[in-house]
Order: structure tokens, then sequence, then C-alpha cells
């Protein structure tokens, strides 16, 4: 009896179910079979894809596995890390803030961060929050991250850090993406409403948005359960790697979230900030986050696979057009995950994709979703495109084989072991200390742990990188230490491919003895 009554209700659902998709004039069958062969080719442990259309979430599809090796697979409320999809949250907020009449868009950082200091004290003193929402205060994309990646710091302390991160450009004249700022946006919300970004982004949005498996806090993941798994990727494929806390940096990408959340807060934002009737957002507020405020070049000599005219960053969102129509997005990486939250206003179209690995095909699956909803033809196989474009640019990047071709064998360091040991400094991160331990050499970084590594001789007075925990964006490196006239060290230098954590930006110099006092 009981299979019975299951078949009746599946064919009473059936003929919704094809309504739907007759309504929206997509083949949703075929964007499954689709995102499944997708997954496969790439290689990726898993992903969750959701697309809303008209004010509801019409297709959500989910593939792979939570964590490599093990059975259980996603589900639209599998909680991955949405990194800095978590930046409109925060420009919203802000948003809000001027609303109420607290805060102003042109009001100088400093007005309440007297602490803000950058590369230049004019700049420092005339640095807007529009500026520091749209990156474009003059520093290079992803430059000082090393300041917060891992930090245990609180974010006002990692803010002081600023002032030592070089300019890359002249203040409002380039574009320069800045994790460091979004940081600095989320302490003046604490200071402003006296309450923590995390508590002020669950009463503004995620409860009036019912977005209830939302968190900002590594701390709540246990609780919520239904979790996927960070991967980091070598030659032999995916493994695991452990969650890592984001929580003193929420504002910059600390939001954990799922299909099932994010299609609401994507309705929310095409619905212009009303949610159920009530204006979250006002039209000036919305107005101001998707209006370019850092422009990007545009190749007009010649043919772009979206018919681009233009392409800019507003506040905590991208934009550009898409075949002729509004695009509002952004993506995030978090360790072991790659997201992307993807806008087409115009048709009240939105998708979000979720993954969790490294090597991901977040924008091949967007794509291939707005071109079926919108009605291209012929609708390009952008997966395999993308794949082939990842492959190349992966075979392509020889740093690391060329660094270990260069290794020079059978040599010995000028410099005795015990006067590498000690504190040494660095003016955009703090203390970094060299350590014996056990008869290895240990690298201690004072406020990120989960950075520490083990060095062993590389050749000369060069040392190879031993990571003690596993790592997301970097894996082997070096450092060389540096002497004086006298052979006394003054420092060493980092050298550690990758496109993600500048580890040469630190520049430790001697400080101290060896142990550690002036």
């Amino acid at each position: 009896m009981k299979n019975i009554t299951s078949l009746l209700f599946i064919l009473c659902l059936l003929p919704a179910m094809l309504n739907s998709q007759a309504d929206i004039g997509v083949n949703l069958s075929e964007l499954d079979t689709y995102f499944r062969k997708m997954v496969d080719d790439w290689d990726i442990p898993g992903a969750s894809i959701g697309i809303v259309k008209d004010g509801e979430l019409v297709f959500t599809g989910n593939y792979g596995v939570l964590e490599a090796g093990k059975e259980g697979a996603p589900d639209a409320n599998t909680l991955y890390a949405i990194a800095s999809n978590s930046k409109a949250f925060t420009s919203a907020m802000i948003g809000m803030l001027v609303q109420e009449g607290k805060m102003d868009w042109n009001d100088p950082v400093r007005k309440y961060l007297p602490y803000f200091n950058l590369y230049d004290s004019w700049v420092s003193e005339h640095t807007t929050i529009r500026d520091i929402l749209s990156h474009r205060v003059g520093l290079g994309t992803f430059s000082g991250d090393n300041i917060w990646y891992k930090s245990e710091l609180p974010a006002r302390e990692l803010i002081k850090g600023y002032r030592h991160v070089p300019r890359a450009y002249e203040f409002r004249s380039g574009y320069g993406y800045s994790n460091l700022m979004y940081i600095a946006a989320g302490e003046i919300i604490e200071v402003v409403t006296g309450r923590s970004w995390a508590e002020n982004v669950q009463e503004r949005i995620l409860e009036p948005l019912g977005m209830n498996r939302t968190i900002a806090s590594l701390k709540e993941l246990e609780a919520k359960g239904n979790y996927a798994t960070p991967h980091a990727r070598n030659e032999e494929g995916n493994y695991p790697i452990p969650w890592v806390s984001w929580d003193n940096v929420a504002a910059t990408g600390g939001l954990i979230s799922s299909v099932s959340d994010l299609a609401k807060w994507m309705v929310f934002n095409l619905d212009n900030g009303i949610h159920e009737g009530d204006t979250l957002l006002s039209r000036e507020t919305r107005n101001m986050v998707w209006t370019p405020h850092n422009n990007h070049i545009v190749d007009h000599t010649s043919p772009n696979d979206f018919n681009r005219h233009f392409s800019s960053y507003g506040l905590g969102w991208g934009l550009s057009d898409y075949h002729g129509r509004l695009r509002v997005g952004h993506t995030g990486g978090f360790d072991g995950m790659i997201t992307a939250v993807t806008l087409i206003p115009d048709e009240d179209l939105g998708v979000v994709v979720l993954t969790n690995g490294v090597k991901s095909p977040i924008m091949a699956a967007t794509y291939y979703a707005l071109d079926h909803f919108l009605g291209l033809q012929p609708v390009k196989d952008w997966s395999a495109e993308y794949l082939e474009r990842t492959n190349e640019r992966m075979a392509n990047d020889t740093r690391i084989t060329e660094r270990k071709a260069k290794r020079v064998m059978n040599t010995k360091p000028s410099i005795p072991r015990e006067k590498l040991t000690g504190t040494y400094k660095s003016d955009i991160y703090g203390k970094i200390s060299v350590l014996e331990k056990d008869g290895n050499l240990k690298l201690d970084f004072s406020s990120s742990p989960l950075l520490s590594a083990t060095l062993t001789h590389w050749h000369y007075d060069v040392w190879e990188i031993h990571w003690d925990h596993p790592q997301a964006w970097f894996s082997f490196g070096t450092v060389q230490f540096n002497t004086d006239n006298n052979l006394e060290v003054t420092g060493f230098d980092f050298d550690v491919p990758n496109d993600d954590i500048f580890f040469e930006e630190l520049k430790p110099y001697r400080f101290g003895n060896v142990d550690g006092r002036k």
C-alpha cells in the first residue's frame, strides 16, 4: 500500500514538474545531465547548483560526494564556504546603515577607524567607504593577504599592518582586489552599531530572508551538520583538508551557506532589496552598489564570448553585460572550495554554483545555464572549453618544476644552524621565528600557527619549506637566509610560487637574539 501511495504522489507531482519546465522553456533534464558529466570531467569531488527564475528556485542539481573516498552526496541544504560572495552582504549592510542615517558612503574611513593607515598619509586621510568597497585604494590584487590569512588576530590588529602593504598604482586610478579593505569595512560596521559583523548579518539579512542554514562562524558548523569537506589537489588528485576559520575576517569572506539559502539571497537582490513587501534596501542603495565604481578595460576591437561592452566593480558586486543584459555577480575562493553567484536582473534570473575543490568549473556551469535560459544559440560547451584552458594553464605553470630543476646538489650551508635561529620581524605581518626543535629547524608564524613548517636544507643557504598542515593554495617553497658583510644573519626571503598568498611581501629581518629578546 505504501508503494502505491508513493507512486500516486509522484504521479501527482510529475505534471507540475513538467509544466514548470514548459513554463521556463528550458530542458532541465538536459542541464542535469550536462552538470553531472561536467563534475566527472573536471574531477571535482562535489558540486551543488541552483537556478532561480521569476522569484522561484526552479532547478537544483547536486553531484559527486561530500568528501572524496567516502559515501554521502550533497543536497540543496549542504553547506559550503562562499568566501568572497560574502562581500555583497557587507556592502548591503553598509547601505542599510546609510539608509538609517548612521553613516555616509563618502565618509572617510578614519572617521570610524582612526588607526587606519595606508602607504601614504594623504591617501589614508581621504580614503572613503566607497573607495574600500570598490578596490580602488591603490593596493595590488591580493596584496597583503598574508596579514590575515590563517591569522588568529582580531580584525583591529590586522588593520594596523595595512600601512606596510606596498602601493601598486595611484589612489583611485586602478583596480586591485583587496580583501584587506573589506576587513576594514566589517570593523566599521561594528564601530557604528556596537555589534559584530556576524551579529549584524544575522539580524539584518539572514533572519529576515529566512536563511536559517547560513552561518558566519565555523563554530556553528557541526551543530548545523550536512556540510561539504574542502579539498586540495596534487598530482594524484583531490584530497580532503580541514576547514579553516575565517571568523575574524568574516566581512571579507566568512559566510557558509547552501543552494537553498542563497536562492533566497538571489531572489531578494533580483527584487531590488524587497522581501515579502518589506524594503530592506532602498532604491538609492540598490543603485549605489550596482553602479560601476571601478572600470576595467574591455577590448572593443575584437569580439568576445559574451558580447561584452563594459566590465567593472560596484560595491561588493562585479558588473558587466552579458549579451545585451546587465550581469551582476561575484565569485569566492575558500581553502578547498570555489563558488559563484550570478544574476541577470533583466530576466529575473540567477545562478549559484558551489563546489568543494580547487579545480572548479563554476563559470562553465554558470554560463551554460545562462545560455539555456536566455535562449542563446548555439549553446557553447563551456565545460569542455574551460577545462581545456584550465588544463593548459596548469601544464604551462612551470614555476615549481623550474625551481626544482635548478637545485644544486651536494652543497652545504655557509651559515651555522645556531646562527639561523631566533626571532625575525616582518613589518607587514609581525614576528616570525626560526626555532630548533627535536633536531629540526622549524618556522613559526606568531599569530598563524597553521602556517608552521619544518625546514630542510635545499642548497647553499636556501632551505625548503615543509608545511606542517595541509595548504590549499601553495605547496613547494623555500627560504633564503641573508647575511651582512660581517656574515651576521640579517633576515631571509621567501619564495613560495602561487597566485594567492604572496609570501615574498613578508621580508622578515633579524629581531633580537635566539630567545627573541631585544
